[in-house]
């Protein structure tokens, strides 16, 4: 299946590519989330009509993307979860747990957007945790996850 690229896709292509990738990921996926177009010539005449309007949609995503990466750069995040004593949390933190404790400190933060590649967070302790917030805006915060009282 041939799509054209609205946004930059991680590990596809960048804005405007036109790409060949398989029909479930193209109509599950790209296409209703509106990351492409089917590579029509109708659909190409269009996008070279509007390039400039998506290049300044993609530039305006990514200096918001690095406007809030200045915020988060270095942050810190404490997480009260119930434990043992031992130290082994009675369920775990997870993507949703982190996003809503940063967001209530005041720094926005969408549950896609955590990145936990070893899975939640079962252990009291400190942690770092990836933040994608764009294809190409990426940090680490610290997590620290505490026994509740």
């Amino acid at each position: 299946m041939e799509l054209i690229l609205l946004q930059k896709v991680t590990n596809l292509g960048n804005l405007g590519d036109k790409v060949t990738v398989k029909p479930g990921y193209g109509r599950n996926f790209l296409v209703p989330q509106g990351k492409a177009v089917p590579a029509t010539a109708a659909n190409l005449a269009e996008f070279e009509a509007k390039r400039a309007e998506y290049e300044a949609k993609a530039k305006a995503l990514l200096d918001e993307a690095q406007a809030r990466l200045a915020k988060l750069e270095g942050a810190s995040i404490t997480v009260k979860a119930n434990a043992s004593t031992e130290g082994k949390l009675y369920g775990s933190v997870g993507p949703r747990d982190i996003a809503e404790a940063f967001t209530a400190a005041g720094l926005p933060l969408e549950k896609s957007e955590v990145v936990m590649g070893e899975g939640p967070i079962r252990h009291t302790g400190e942690f770092d945790v990836t933040v994608h917030l764009h294809a190409d805006v990426e940090t680490t915060v610290k997590v620290v996850v505490e026994p509740e009282a």
